[in-house]
């Protein structure tokens, strides 16, 4: 079984329902269902007679000489196409879903009169239909998520299916399990959590548990971490969103970048946690869009990149800056007010990530695709990005730095991943960066590094990657990361036995299996990083 997960983010803790409703299929859900599949059928249908018309035309254009054989015997190759409409009409398509009548005037549904099946008494319970409550009650049990733990949501690929896993992270057993999974149209690419309520069955919250999911499809989509077994996210941003009344038709020719929604895989997402309902947006496409969480509709499109836009993230405190990262290799900080004013900074190689650093938001990070890490100052604009200067550049990593995160507690905490597939812990403090401690856990190439958002428990790093699996590390209980931060935290002269916790998946690629001994830890000191302070 091949797998891998490609992106991780945390959930608050308290902010889940300790109680996850069911889905439940109502009317209206019933009416939008109908619909998407009656633009779908429409669509095959405008397919197939663009195929016979495109065949009729080259038939006319070669010239066929056997018009009279023709006459008399239709071509063979247009037998499939009628044999389809043929099909479409024995089950009547057209019509399925239309009401029938009875010869009395009652409607006729899929099991007849329902009414005629009832074979318990009018006020007692069909058994048939409802659960019985001691299993109700042992449902409910299996699904209570408690105040103190966590969620991890991980975007995963397997055999081919891709889908969403919820994973609860409990506490005080340390236990971590998948409590249930959303399936998803395309490779998930990021995932981006929400507390702004957004879309339907919504009205009069003020409070939500999203998760808005961009993928290698250009929609994005938002879903309801509370209720569990949905068959249709909450909203979709971007073409496939729009009212199937007011849908343009399909574009047979491939779509241009618009101001309206994206028409590439989504590589980036970024709430705005000042201003709840904006969410950005990066893409393929090379656009940067802001999208209204109210509405769901976009709000303004940016063109500030000449390739691929693969990481943003907005500044701490002036909630209008957005930091964006491509593989034009130049990042970009820019105020969403006036799009004009713009800083633009250059790297020697694809950007993977871009983070403003949450202790002083005058600096940022930058890691690239050459396995560097680079601190900026903000307030050192060059005049051309070739010309950007870092206050220091380390050689964090031989391959890409595919993650990156920033530790919340103790400033200068750093932690890089990268596809050689090690973990590094990294000390910054006084801008002289040195490794803590390097570790391989067994998730093959990393493509997920994060720190858990509770300061209680700050220090979990959730590791995901190539191989399937999702490794929880306490990089609180490890011997190098307590003597590197004792000065600043005097509980970690106690020593500990480090802990991981973790769900492990069978992979049949062996070859991430090559070289997975946990790796030493790093004396502090130099790790090939340069120093570029000003004088």
């Amino acid at each position: 079984m091949s797998s891998m997960i490609t992106t991780t983010s945390w959930v608050k803790r308290g902010v889940a329902a300790q109680f996850p409703t069911k889905y439940v299929i109502d009317e209206a859900e019933m009416s939008r269902i109908s619909k998407l599949a009656r633009m779908q059928l429409e669509d095959a249908k405008e397919d197939m007679s663009a195929a016979q018309d495109s065949k009729m035309d080259e038939e006319e254009q070669t010239g066929d000489a056997m018009d009279d054989d023709s006459e008399e015997k239709p071509s063979t190759e247009s037998a499939p196409a009628k044999d389809d409409d043929d099909v479409l009409k024995e089950f009547d398509m057209d019509n399925y879903d239309e009401e029938e009548v009875d010869d009395e005037g009652e409607k006729v549904t899929m099991f007849g009169n329902v009414q005629s099946l009832a074979y318990h008494q009018p006020n007692e319970a069909d058994p048939y239909l409802t659960m019985p409550e001691e299993d109700d009650d042992e449902e409910r049990e299996e699904l209570q998520i408690m105040p103190e733990d966590n969620i991890l949501l991980a975007g995963k690929v397997e055999d081919e299916v891709a889908h969403l896993e919820v994973y609860v992270y409990e506490d005080k057993a340390d236990n971590l399990y998948v409590h249930h999974d959303i399936m998803l149209p395309g490779i998930p690419l990021c995932t981006e959590w929400l507390d702004m309520p957004v879309g339907k069955n919504t009205e009069g919250r003020t409070q939500g548990n999203f998760v808005a999911i961009g993928t290698m499809e250009p929609d994005i989509e938002i879903w309801d971490l509370d209720v569990v077994d949905s068959m249709y996210p909450n909203a979709i941003l971007g073409q496939g969103g729009q009212d199937a009344d007011k849908k343009q038709k399909k574009q047979k020719k491939k779509a241009k970048a618009n101001d309206e929604y994206h028409i590439d895989a989504v590589l980036a997402l970024a709430a705005n946690r000042q201003h709840r309902n904006l969410l950005a947006s990066g893409s393929a496409d090379k656009t940067v869009k802001l999208w209204d969480l109210n509405t769901a509709t976009c709000a303004k499109s940016y063109s500030n990149h000449k390739d691929k836009v693969c990481s943003l993230d907005w500044h701490p405190t002036e909630s209008t800056i957005l930091l964006s990262g491509s593989y034009d290799r130049t990042v970009v900080a820019a105020d969403m007010r006036a799009p004009d004013a713009q800083a633009r900074w250059g790297v020697d190689a694809d950007v993977e990530a871009v983070r403003w650093d949450p202790h002083d938001p005058n600096f940022f990070y930058v890691t690239t695709d050459a396995g560097m890490v680079y601190r900026y100052d903000m307030r050192n604009v060059p005049t051309t990005p070739a010309q950007s200067k870092p206050v220091w550049s380390l050689q964090a990593h031989d391959s890409s730095v595919s993650s990156f995160d920033i530790n919340r507690i103790i400033p200068g905490f750093l932690v890089t991943g990268s596809t050689d597939k090690t973990v590094k812990l990294w000390n910054v403090e006084d801008d002289k960066p040195s490794l803590v401690v390097t570790r391989k856990l067994e998730v093959g190439k990393v493509f997920s590094t994060s720190f858990a958002p509770d300061q209680e428990v700050g220090f979990r790093l959730a590791v995901a990657g190539s191989k399937g699996s999702v490794q929880v590390w306490d990089s609180s209980t490890n011997a190098g990361v307590r003597r590197a931060f004792v000065s600043r935290i005097p509980d970690f002269a106690n020593e500990v036995q480090e802990r991981t916790v973790g769900i492990n998946v069978d992979n049949e690629d062996s070859s991430d299996d090559e070289g997975e001994a946990e790796g030493e830890e790093a004396p502090r000191g130099g790790d090939g990083w340069e120093s570029m302070d000003e004088d």
